[in-house]
């Protein structure tokens, strides 16, 4: 850090310059949490459609900058750290710019578009070293140390499976609306950035643009990245052997491009992982088992089942027989002695806990000041987001090319497949490009 940047962050009741890049829904709610904080200056503001800028500087009290285009911001001295949310499409040169710029990051999740710009990321932050913070809460819950420890201690056994779904029914869609000219006070041209060049549709801009390729991964990188992080940091995962995904959109009735009916399997060393995700389906899936009343990312071990979500956790232990009848009753003869003494008995106790106020989003918050200040390495990093990223990513091109995918994580490619390799990155369109290139230097 220069001396100048360094001297308004370094003591511990110095207060942070942000700035916040992206002004939608998930926007204003870090705006909201961080205004909390006593030792953050909001300092600026930034979104490429007036009426957000204006609304998010009223949020902040008035007295930030606001900002139409983020390299602006980004050369504002005022500001020490950014908090990006905005679309996925974003992120990556976004973070890279404000590495370069000496700021450091919040980056909302999925941190990536495709696989290749989480290793520029990360490549950027060790070289401008620079704190980059990934916006997968769920890590900052008060209730992940007792999970993780449930995991440590065996409580569960050995874990060999993981389940992850999430099943609604928004039918019949957002219909199918007619390309029109952009509302007044939107830059279009600037909210589609490095993405390839469309006519405008009320669809792909603002919130919708999630269920289209150019901008986003559907539910696999949305919700998918905040439960495969819980897989990756409750058991110390980092990236799969091989993917299988299978899906399309089936039955939305709109313009919409990413799944509505997806399932994947992931297989790590020794554990498979499996995600289920549904836009046209009446309830949540019930899993079998002892699994089918737990909410939340479902680990299942060999002693019981622990399930975790961004608030709490639960463990519910399996049954046991004791060792005089471990044959099982309906294999015994009539009058074998062990069937009389057939016993089940649980393997532990049950065990439950949830995180406290504040939530796991304003914890990430002070966690990310904490960060900034101390030069310590946040709980959510760089190269978490990029190894998630990468777990998501994978499983939309199985599905996009219909074949399993092997990967190499040492050379992060897709072991004896040029044309999945090829997918693995993404031209940006101009002037990005010669930003990114410029950036990457």
């Amino acid at each position: 850090m220069s001396a100048a940047s360094w001297s308004r962050v370094a003591g511990a009741n110095e207060r942070v310059g942000l700035g916040f890049i992206g002004c939608g829904l998930i926007g204003l709610r870090h705006i909201e949490d961080f205004r909390r904080l006593p030792d953050a200056r909001l300092a600026a503001v930034c979104d490429v459609y007036a009426p957000r800028v204006e609304q998010a500087r009223a949020m902040c009290g008035g007295d930030a900058r606001g900002y139409a285009d983020f390299r602006k911001l980004l050369e504002d001295k005022a500001v020490d750290a950014v908090v990006i949310s905005t679309p996925d499409h974003w992120h990556a040169l976004q973070t890279i710019l404000a590495c370069a710029a000496g700021k450091d990051v919040y980056v909302e999740k999925p941190m990536t578009l495709f696989v290749r710009e989480g290793r520029w990321m990360t490549d950027a932050a060790r070289r401008h070293k620079r704190i980059v913070c990934v916006g997968t809460q769920g890590r900052s819950g008060t209730h992940i140390p007792e999970a993780l420890e449930l995991v440590r201690s065996g409580a569960a056994g050995k874990i060999h499976s993981v389940r992850f779904s999430a099943y609604r029914n928004i039918m019949p869609g957002f219909g199918r609306p007619a390309d029109t000219a952009p509302p007044p006070g939107l830059d279009y041209d600037l909210w589609l950035g490095p993405a390839p060049q469309r006519p405008y549709n009320p669809n792909r801009c603002l919130y919708h643009f999630r269920w289209f390729w150019d901008y986003s991964g559907g539910q696999m990188t949305n919700l998918g990245a905040h439960d495969m992080d819980l897989v990756h940091l409750l058991l110390g995962l980092r990236a799969p052997r091989s993917v299988f995904s299978a899906g399309g959109r089936f039955a939305l009735e709109d313009n919409g491009e990413t799944p509505d009916t997806q399932d994947a399997i992931w297989e790590y060393e020794g554990v498979i992982v499996e995600g289920s995700f549904r836009e046209a389906g009446g309830s949540r899936r019930a899993s079998a088992g002892t699994a089918s009343s737990l909410a939340g990312v479902q680990f299942i071990g060999t002693k019981g089942v622990l399930a975790v979500s961004r608030g709490g956790y639960e463990f519910v232990p399996d049954m046991q027989i004791v060792p005089e009848s471990a044959i099982p009753p309906w294999s015994n003869p009539a009058g074998h002695p062990a069937a009389a003494k057939a016993e089940p008995k649980p393997y532990g106790e049950p065990r439950s806990g949830k995180s406290v106020s504040p939530e796991p989003i304003d914890l990430h918050a002070r966690h990310f000041l904490d960060c900034v200040k101390s030069r310590r390495r946040p709980v959510s990093g760089v190269e978490d987001g990029h190894e998630v990223s990468v777990a998501c990513h994978l499983a939309n091109l199985s599905m996009k090319l219909g074949r399993k995918l092997a990967w190499d994580p040492r050379k992060e490619e897709v072991v004896n497949d040029r044309e999945a390799n090829a997918l693995l990155e993404r031209p940006y369109r101009k002037p990005w490009d010669a930003e990114l290139r410029s950036a990457l230097r």
